[in-house]
């Protein structure tokens, strides 16, 4: 087995797995205020079959890099155990976890037990108002406490992922950043994509990695980070000489498929070789039906053989993915 290569030569080492579709925000880039039809739970890989796959990825097919993502994680009543069955693996994996905190107050310390190495917290805003706003919920106070507690845990660098919205919170670039460094954290600002649920996405109404960076660069200096980039979807700059760094992940204008190192498998249990795939490869029935773990790493190389060179978000025939973020995974 060679890996997960695909036509171009890319060789992808860092697995998303997303453990649910089901969130406890309702984030206005990712789906209505009133939700969306969650997976009915039949559909749903197991626990032990998450760990199965997770496994035929790391001994089979040269993962290195474990992410677990949802919807919310933190929802998935078995993620402590499937953290520790995946810290378990040799070669032993890097394990990080994306989530938007609520919760990881009480889960951060057992977590880190189990061999979580990391965590990345979504944080949009820090006005409990403009929370409320972007995320339908009143839980500004609980994603702080669960920052707060991954730090204490030591789930270090504890880094965290902004969306900018404009008109109401593209005012905030410079005040996530100072928040950032006051506490030793890793900030990260992220384009809104085409991955919102409504499919209201337009180009127009995106904050752009340009405007990030000049709004920050009113308050702050930032120099290119010399340091290799490799497959990070982060550009990272130096704030103010250093060391401390902030990133810019510009899916949009500024893509870097050509570097991508990703494979995502999604909570049930297909294959997807893009972000912004239109097609998935499904793992769930071959593993269902009785497939050892040579056949299902079979197909996901192949699955992983078609990945196209690009996401296309520029072409004129790109088509929205059926599946919104919060069904795919980060």
């Amino acid at each position: 087995m060679t890996g997960l290569l695909d036509r171009f030569g890319r060789r992808a080492t860092d697995l998303r797995v997303s453990l649910t579709d089901r969130c406890n925000l309702r984030c206005s880039y990712c789906m209505p205020p009133e939700g969306l039809p969650w997976l009915p739970q039949p559909d749903v890989l197991t626990d032990d079959e998450v760990v199965r796959l997770i496994r035929v990825a790391v001994e089979r097919l040269g993962v290195t890099e474990v992410r677990f993502t949802g919807g919310e994680p933190l929802l998935r009543p078995g993620l402590v155990e499937i953290v520790r069955s995946a810290a378990a693996l040799r070669p032993r994996p890097r394990i990080a976890l994306t989530t938007n905190g609520i919760g990881l107050d009480r889960r951060a310390a057992d977590l880190r037990t189990a061999g979580l190495d990391r965590v990345n917290v979504s944080l949009d805003t820090l006005r409990a108002d403009r929370f409320v706003r972007i995320s339908h919920r009143d839980r500004h106070d609980d994603v702080l406490s669960g920052i707060t507690a991954a730090a204490s845990a030591g789930l270090t660098p504890v880094k965290l992922n902004a969306v900018l919205l404009r008109g109401i919170n593209d005012d905030e670039a410079g005040d996530l950043l100072a928040y950032a460094l006051a506490h030793g954290y890793e900030l990260r600002f992220i384009e809104q994509m085409p991955l919102d649920a409504q499919h209201g996405w337009t180009r127009e109404g995106m904050i752009t990695a340009d405007e990030v960076e000049a709004a920050l660069r009113t308050r702050f200096g930032l120099t290119p980070d010399p340091g290799p980039r490799g497959g990070a979807p982060a550009e990272t700059f130096l704030v103010d000489g250093g060391p401390a760094k902030v990133g810019i992940i510009a899916s949009v204008t500024r893509p870097f498929c050509g570097d991508c190192d990703r494979t995502r498998l999604t909570a049930d249990g297909q294959v997807r070789n893009c972000l912004f795939a239109t097609q998935e490869s499904d793992l769930r029935t071959a593993l269902r039906s009785g497939a050892d773990d040579e056949e299902l790493a079979e197909r996901w190389s192949r699955a992983m053989w078609m990945k196209k060179a690009g996401h296309g978000i520029d072409n004129p025939d790109f088509l929205q993915p059926a599946r919104a973020m919060s069904a795919i995974g980060g």
